[in-house]
């Protein structure tokens, strides 16, 4: 039992470590495939100059023999000029080699970074809403931010690795081999330790930072409440909690990069004394050589050059599985998000959806955002084309869900959305969502002017067209009254504004869309009586003719709407006009005679 244990023990984590390998090995043959080829010409240039630059590096060791050489034994004049006008040559063209490294290189990395971002944010907006509950923003900003540096980094950390630093060593190798091939195989003895030092400390590595990168997430969510949740948090004194939500979180970051610090800062002690004896063993070697003049001066002085030089880049080389793991960590992050696949699809060419009259009809409807609590219950409800139809019933039945699904934001676990005659998910999304205006209770404003976000889904639009919204909405004097008119900055999702002015903002930017279906989820709901009195009545003359399906918990907004439907516990339980409904004892004449009591 104990062997078979002890079996056990050893080779899970060995087992473990090869799917790593080969997981790391994938992740860089698909960055490579996917992002070297496409910048190949800036990579092209940034490669042959790190051949020269390595080339230059051996090239500075081996001149060292003849110049040493020269002034020590021959102490020929000529040659020596010679000889320091070669050096300057060498350290010009090296110079120059590194100038264009770089430059390449960093064009061609800003070019992946920004490649990144745009395929993730384009992966984000393609996902359903579900997508969002599932991963928190500060995690997404994180990812369409760090992880995509990390490409970068990986592919940067490889390329001047595997070109600039080991063909810098391998010239360097030659050159002490060819000098000296006794002191280079001393020199050599020393790698093994520090490559096995190196690789335990790279274990710990990986686990570190995901940690970091969870973090900084939750820190960015912290701000974003702190931020969104300003009035939320000055009311009800709330900045103790969040001071120690964020004194939590960057106290766990700064222990996490302490730790990676530590083991960063370990591999450096570990390659200068390791590194220290090899020098001062060659030193000693040499000295006894020079004293039996079993050399020349110019030739351990060009071995001793070499082996100086090499330090660095074998000491690079050493540290670059350090630098990888902490690379992929983002990369395999950042993959993980763009790979998870739409929960929403869309055939391949699906057709636009065709409006002919505009019906909207749910079909059977079942549907729960967690598959074990259905907020729809085999509903069927049908908004007649050209009328306007009012959902009312206790919060939590179901109406938002509705205009959920008519939207797509999420499909059916069962039944269909039918609009005239077309199940929605056979067309195409875009067509959809553009035959459809939509005017939320949660009010959304852009980072803009307020023209620009009246104008917004109707691209085009004249000034002369939007003030006519404006003036629809019963907003035009207040934004005539602002401090630049149509052209003031609303601020962060209006921050600048009140909600009722928003709200108003908002059903202006819908009434410019002109779409033939109409979806008002409380539209007046931040609007005082006289406003929504003056609202109620630009809606009632736009609607005319169109479809529309209005939520609202003020029955006097849908009074005069064609029909009425009470939904309760995601069904549809009566329906009818104002005044067949009120003559009945419905929970419709119920809730009229609570809200106009008194």
């Amino acid at each position: 039992m104990s062997t078979a244990g002890g079996a056990t023990e050893h080779t899970e984590p060995d087992l473990l470590r090869i799917i790593r390998k080969s997981d790391n090995v994938r992740l860089i043959r698909r960055l490579f495939s996917e992002n070297f080829r496409r910048h190949r010409r800036e990579y092209g240039i940034a490669i042959l100059a790190m051949i020269l630059v390595a080339v230059c590096t051996a090239l500075s060791a081996w001149i060292m023999r003849d110049v040493v050489n020269e002034l020590v034994v021959t102490k020929d004049l000529g040659r020596i000029y010679l000889f320091a006008g070669f050096i300057a040559l060498i350290f010009t063209v090296k110079g120059l080699s590194v100038f264009v490294q770089t430059w390449f290189l960093g064009r061609a990395g800003n070019a992946i970074v920004a490649d990144q971002q745009r395929l993730l944010f384009d992966r984000i907006l393609g996902h359903g809403v579900e997508f969002y509950h599932s991963f928190p923003s500060g995690e997404l900003i994180t990812r369409m931010t760090q992880n995509a540096q990390s490409t970068r980094a990986v592919i940067d950390m490889l390329v001047t690795s595997g070109v600039r630093d080991l063909l810098s060593l391998c010239g360097l190798v030659i050159v002490m081999f060819i000098q000296q091939p006794v002191l280079s195989l001393a020199a050599f003895l020393i790698a093994p330790p520090a490559i096995f030092g190196v690789g335990r400390l790279v274990k710990k590595v990986r686990g570190l930072t995901e940690g970091q990168y969870l973090t900084v997430a939750q820190i960015v969510r912290i701000m974003q409440e702190a931020i969104f949740g300003v009035r939320v948090v000055k009311s009800f004194n709330l900045q103790d909690m969040l001071r120690t939500r964020m004194e939590a979180a960057v106290s766990q970051s700064e222990r996490l990069a302490n730790k990676m610090a530590l083991l960063g800062a370990g591999t450096s002690p570990l390659m200068e004394t390791l590194g220290g004896f090899a020098i001062a063993g060659v030193v000693i070697v040499a000295g006894y050589m020079m004293a039996n003049q079993a050399q020349t001066p110019g030739e351990l002085m060009s071995f001793i050059t070499a082996l100086l030089l090499a330090y660095e880049p074998a000491k690079r080389l050493a540290r670059l599985q350090i630098g990888l793991e902490a690379g992929l960590i983002g990369v395999r992050m950042m993959y993980d998000l763009a790979d998870r696949p739409f929960a929403l699809t869309e055939q391949e060419g699906a057709p636009a959806l065709k409006i002919t009259k505009g019906k909207v009809r749910l079909e059977n409807v079942t549907f729960g955002y967690s598959p074990e609590i259905p907020v729809l219950k085999n509903m069927t409800l049908t908004a007649a084309a050209g009328k306007v139809t009012a959902l009312v019933g206790a919060s939590g039945g179901g109406k938002s869900t509705v205009m959920n699904l008519i939207l797509r934001l999420f499909d059916p676990d069962s039944g269909k959305v039918i609009i005239d005659g077309q199940d929605i998910r056979n067309v195409s999304a875009r067509s959809l969502r553009q035959v459809v205006a939509f005017v939320s209770q949660d009010t959304f404003l852009f980072a803009g002017t307020v023209r620009e976000n009246i104008a917004m889904g109707a691209e085009g639009a004249s000034d002369e067209a939007i003030i006519k919204a404006s003036m629809d909405a019963h907003a035009h004097d207040f934004i005539s009254s602002l401090g630049q008119g149509y052209d003031t900055q609303v601020g962060e999702n209006g921050v600048a504004l009140s909600g009722g002015q928003k709200q108003r903002i908002a059903i202006a930017r819908a009434l410019l869309k002109n779409a033939p279906i109409i979806l008002l989820d409380e539209p007046t709901s931040a609007l005082d009586a006289e406003s929504e009195m003056h609202v109620r009545d630009a809606l009632e003359g736009l609607l005319n003719g169109r479809t529309a399906i209005v939520i609202a918990h003020r029955l006097s907004t849908i009074r005069a709407a064609d029909v009425i439907c009470v939904v309760q516990d995601g069904q549809v339980v009566e329906s009818g006009t104002h005044s067949e409904l009120i003559n009945n004892e419905s929970f419709y004449a119920v809730l009229h005679d609570i809200q106009f009591a008194a």
